[in-house]
């Protein structure tokens, strides 16, 4: 359930470098042993060859594991795997990262809110839970929302439903994008615009003209914000990059004659408490690349690959040539 590591439908050892990080396999000598967390062994030591010993302290029930990469408060194999992630970013060093334009964009986009008809929240659909500012909600109150789940191509379909199910308990409305391809992005747009097409209604009334409908989008960097828009456009209007931090300027621009659009920078808190949520990031490259250590990311997800049943560590073994402590599963 949620967010698949792997690619659907069927993950292979040739399909994880769809997934892995590219640059924390890159030297092909890396070795990982690491033993996880069990009823009989109490301090699990996660060490890298030529790095450190993390010795952590942890317990874990049962054996099975999930094969997803966030979970919900149903999912018990994940929510274990979760509390080990926790466990083992207390030895890291925290990945923090804030550059200083994103101060300023804070500053700037409370004030672009009272602006705008409608916010769209654009999200990492393989880490959705990660991928929003704790000050969302505070930011945005009672303004009209609508949540993009972007890189849809990266999930499979019973991911998205799952995940359009658990937002619609919410009251959130979802769309699902691929902002590559353009995939939901005209679904988009005409849903902004439905969502704030009663702003006209209220200016009639009061004898005002009619004006384009103000849609803001906002979000953490690297998520896609940018080639969502340029995307909508049907053009490269906004500078984008498989990186975070490239947009680094709110812009607005205008998406035919009745819908303005606002492209803003990534938006970071100062300093990021969820180390686990932190660690997710670096995996899938929604934070810069100064904010962590490869080796103590590629040791994470290394464990989080071993323990996905369609994925395994004599998958780890044939294709990356990685050897986790035990031997390889048959």
């Amino acid at each position: 359930m949620f967010a698949q590591l792997a690619p659907s439908p069927s993950p292979s050892p040739a399909n994880l470098s769809h997934f892995v990080y590219r640059r924390s396999f890159q030297k092909p000598t890396l070795a990982v042993s690491a033993s996880l967390p069990t009823a009989t062994s109490s301090r699990p030591p996660i060490q890298i060859v030529g790095g450190k010993d993390l010795n952590l302290d942890a317990t874990r029930k049962g054996d099975s594991i999930g094969f997803t990469l966030e979970p919900n408060e149903e999912e018990i194999d994940w929510m274990n795997l979760e509390s080990d992630i926790r466990l083992w970013t207390r030895a890291l060093r925290p990945v923090q990262w804030y550059p200083g334009h994103i101060m300023k964009t804070e500053k700037e986009l409370r004030e672009q809110l009272k602006l705008m008809d409608v916010v769209i929240e654009v999200r990492d659909a393989r880490i959705p839970l990660s991928t929003t500012h704790p000050k969302m909600d505070a930011w945005l109150g009672n303004r009209k929302r609508i949540l993009v789940l972007n890189r849809e191509d990266m999930i499979s379909n019973d991911d998205r439903n799952d995940w359009a199910r658990y937002f619609a308990k919410q009251g959130i409305k979802v769309i699902f994008t691929n902002g590559k391809l353009g995939m939901g992005a005209m679904k988009l747009g005409r849903l902004a615009k439905s969502l704030a097409g009663d702003v006209n209604g209220k200016r009639r009334a009061k004898g005002l003209l009619p004006r384009s409908v103000r849609a803001g989008i906002i979000g953490y960097p690297n998520v896609g914000k940018s080639s969502l828009i340029n995307r909508l456009l049907k053009r490269k209007i906004c500078a984008a990059a498989p990186r975070p931090g490239v947009t680094r300027e709110m812009k607005w621009v205008k998406l035919g004659k009745d819908l303005d659009l606002l492209d803003s920078p990534g938006m970071l808190p100062m300093r990021i408490d969820d180390q686990a949520a932190a660690i997710k990031l670096a995996i899938c490259d929604d934070i810069g690349e100064k904010a962590y250590d490869f080796t103590d990311v590629a040791a994470i997800l290394v464990q989080m690959l071993a323990r996905i049943p369609e994925v395994g560590s004599k998958a780890l073994y044939n294709r990356y040539k990685i050897q986790l402590e035990g031997g390889c599963d048959s």
